[in-house]
């Protein structure tokens, strides 16, 4: 156990020598298949100098399956991009690339913005 003390803030000690310090572990959302997920496509351009970028949000699930879907969205736009706070970022604007990739993998999926 490492020792935190930021970690460890409101925590009540105890004098008991078996006392295990519980913290909070939230189980990972089970992701839910591509028909039942929701997924809205946007341009954005704010804090990026001027460059715009390909956001993709409303993804349920498990952050491992959110990473492989950017890493195919990327590759099939032929693009950089990211996966950052449960949102996929693809470089430029593919806003119409990205609506048919991803309904023709069964994503239920709504554009957003111009």
């Amino acid at each position: 156990m490492t020792n935190d003390w930021k970690k460890r803030l409101g925590t009540v000690y105890s004098t008991d020598s078996d006392y295990k310090y519980e913290t909070e572990n939230q189980p990972e959302q089970e992701t839910l298949p591509p028909q039942q997920q929701k997924l809205i496509i946007s341009l954005d351009k704010k804090q990026r100098k001027g460059k715009s970028v390909t956001l993709v949000t409303g993804f349920a699930g498990r952050e491992e399956d959110l990473k492989d879907l950017g890493r195919m969205l990327k590759t099939k736009c032929g693009v950089g991009g990211s996966v950052k706070e449960g949102n996929i970022l693809v470089q430029g604007d593919f806003r119409t690339r990205v609506v048919e990739i991803l309904q023709q993998e069964g994503y239920k999926v709504k554009r957003s913005g111009g």
